[in-house]
């Protein structure tokens, strides 16, 4: 690395906090397994505080005209530009994707931010038309209050980018806990805004035992909405917790993406994008195409095609430029990559290829595609998040979206054919928030990211994630 590991530090309050005399965690380098630093972990004392910040700071920040509110999340956004490749670094460093992969989420990162930056001026109201003589109706927007967001491991900036972006131009205050797998790439976020002018108590970033500090911050009633990425267990339990005060929510919680591929397709070209896709970040990505389902005519050659391709794919550090793909977060995917294979095997799915760690030292994983996986099998029921293709053969359109749809499910789909009547019917039959109609680029700072069923509700990014940090006012004036 071109730089050292940095000190782990906690805001709050405008204070950079330290990890003197407090209970610490080690961070892990997952391609080594050494020790890359220790993080510090908030006490309640410090939630409090930074409650109490967040309180505070609210009755100000929400006055503070939104065009100067985007003029520090533009700073913070160019701050990020400059310090791209440090920032880049830190992700890879602590969460394993190649360094290619870590430039595009930061610069993702700093995209979101300037994009709320741009939509925060544009929280608009309106003016009804009363039918009572001079009564006039206006429709107000304002931020709904303190923000406490939860964001996970697996995009370490561009999750924290998003929740804090969308707060912050809404005019609220925001309490941060990223993950604690890599606080140094979300710290980096931080940071920039700092010294883009953002004021004191505005945004505190804090760690620890998550369901400490989520329930801690949850029940608290100064926090008034909840955003959260993860799974659906945690989200559930999180609404549950929100319910209790009536907070609102977003949840952006777990996928299974089904891929349906057509007999119509140039097979070599979408093997190459698929397999881009599919390993991309060790398939570690809630929206990571996973259930590929594909026309009998093209199925067997299909098959090949992808485990020719992932047999090839070069698997090492990813600071290494060469290397298309690192390892896993941590030990806890290896355990899962495991057991997952091991049992749809049992099932009777046919191992294509991989389908085994790689060494002991560092948690590398080869690329794995099983074929003809019943759906008995856990993996087809459970998301594997980690590099692993299911493919299996479907006969028609019906089969397809029938089979696409049978899970409870529904954050991402993709559709794949050269008949645009049949593409759009796909897309319209597929149950999920997100459908990709030959192509993945469904994640865009400008375009709403979310799920349906028990993928969750509401959504990130786009006009839906600014509103989803506002209030309806109806003032009705004579």
């Amino acid at each position: 690395m071109s730089s050292p590991y940095p000190k782990l530090r906690m805001l709050i309050d405008g204070k950079w906090i330290g990890a003197e005399g407090r209970t610490t965690q080690p961070v892990i380098d997952p391609a080594t397994e050494d020790v890359l630093g220790y993080l510090p972990h908030a006490a309640a004392s410090d939630l409090d505080r930074a409650l109490h910040a967040a309180e505070q700071s609210f009755r100000s920040w929400k006055r503070v005209p939104a065009r100067k509110r985007g003029e520090i999340l533009k700073m913070a956004a160019s701050l990020i530009r400059e310090r791209a490749e440090h920032i880049t670094r830190l992700v890879t460093l602590e969460e394993g994707k190649p360094l290619a992969e870590a430039r595009i989420e930061t610069a993702m990162a700093a995209d979101t931010l300037e994009w709320y930056a741009e939509e925060g001026r544009r929280a608009y109201g309106r003016i009804i038309p009363s039918a009572v003589g001079n009564n006039q109706l206006r429709v107000m927007q304002e931020p709904v209050g303190p923000v406490a967001a939860f964001a996970p491991w697996n995009f370490p900036v561009v999750n924290p980018a998003r929740k804090i972006g969308a707060a912050l131009a809404a005019g609220c205050s925001c309490i941060m806990k990223p993950p604690e797998e890599a606080p140094a790439s979300a710290l980096a976020i931080a940071e920039a805004l700092v010294d883009a002018g953002l004021p004191d108590g505005v945004l505190s970033i804090v760690f620890g035992v998550p369901h400490e500090i989520s329930t801690h911050l949850l029940r608290s009633p100064i926090i008034k909405k909840v955003s959260f990425t993860g799974s659906i267990p945690v989200g559930k339990q999180l609404m549950k917790m929100s319910a209790e005060t009536m907070k609102r929510t977003t949840m952006e919680l777990g996928g299974h993406a089904p891929v349906l591929v057509f007999d119509d397709v140039d097979v070599d070209s979408v093997l190459d994008l698929f397999l881009a896709a599919k390993f991309m970040n060790d398939g570690q990505v809630c929206v990571s195409p996973t259930r590929f389902y594909v026309q009998n005519r093209i199925f067997d050659r299909f098959v090949e095609g992808f485990a020719a391709r992932a047999e090839a794919l070069p698997v090492g550090p990813g600071t290494d430029e060469r290397n298309r793909m690192g390892p896993l977060a941590h030990p806890k995917r290896i355990d899962a990559m495991a057991v997952l294979i091991e049992d749809a095997i049992r099932a009777g799915s046919r191992s294509c290829a991989g389908g085994e760690r790689i060494g002991n030292r560092g948690y590398y994983w080869k690329p794995t595609v099983l074929a003809n996986v019943p759906e008995t099998a856990r993996t087809m029921n459970e998301e594997p998040f980690g590099p692993l293709a299911l493919i299996n053969p479907v006969a028609d359109e019906d089969e397809a979206v029938a089979r696409a749809n049978r899970l409870p499910f529904g954050l991402a789909a993709y559709v794949f054919s050269t008949n645009g009547a049949r593409a759009r019917a796909m897309g319209d039959g597929l149950e999920a928030g997100m459908v990709g109609i030959n192509n993945f680029a469904i994640s865009t700072p400008e375009a709403p990211f979310g799920g349906v069923k028990e993928s969750g509700h509401g959504s990130e990014n786009a006009i839906e994630g600014l509103q989803a940090c506002l209030t309806t006012k109806l003032i009705s004036e004579c």
